[in-house]
């Protein structure tokens, strides 16, 4: 199993790359699957601009079929979130939103963090997650800025999300090995 952890976040000052990067150890010192970084920043994804829905799969530009290379490679994904107005950053559903196949039938599981945890944005992530014929997991990961970051900026997870994450890289890779065969 291959188990993409998604820098959902470009922002400068962003946060997410140093969720991504506790996500990515504590994954690792785990197993059961071989995890990799996929951050959102090495792409550069314009706002989307092929002329065909990507449900046909036809890609004309190169940043696109880049795109749909990486994210093809992957059994399941843990979306790593920050909650901006209530939602999931710009750069996330537009990178979501490049693809259609290469998503199908694999794992989700969300990493999401805010002043209210980013469970609005984790919540957003699974109806579009449902679209793209993704089988979202039910544990999550919540970090509040209050709790998980040291002056709103360091990344110090509580024992409540070093606890959290457990159950979610369980339930992920179980998903993204059952919906294997669905891909074959």
């Amino acid at each position: 199993m291959k188990i993409a952890v998604v820098v959902g976040s470009t922002r400068p000052g962003r946060r997410s790359r140093q969720v991504a990067d506790w996500v990515m150890a504590r994954a690792t010192s785990r197993g059961g699957a071989d995890f990799e970084i996929l951050d959102l920043a090495d792409y550069t994804l314009p706002l989307l601009d092929e002329p065909m829905p990507p449900s046909l799969g036809n890609y004309q530009h190169e940043h696109t079929k880049a795109w749909a290379q990486a994210v093809a490679r992957f059994d399941g994904f843990i979306f790593v979130t920050a909650e901006y107005n209530h939602s999931v950053p710009g750069v996330l559903k537009n990178a979501l939103d490049y693809l259609y196949a290469e998503w199908n039938n694999k794992a989700a599981g969300f990493v999401s963090y805010g002043s209210a945890g980013g469970v609005r944005a984790a919540e957003n992530l699974r109806l579009i997650a449902g679209e793209l014929q993704m089988a979202d997991v039910r544990a999550q990961v919540a970090l509040s800025f209050a709790t998980d970051f040291e002056g709103f900026t360091a990344f110090k997870p509580s024992q409540a999300a070093e606890e959290a994450l457990e159950p979610l890289l369980e339930q992920l890779i179980s998903w993204a090995t059952a919906l294997a065969a669905t891909r074959k």
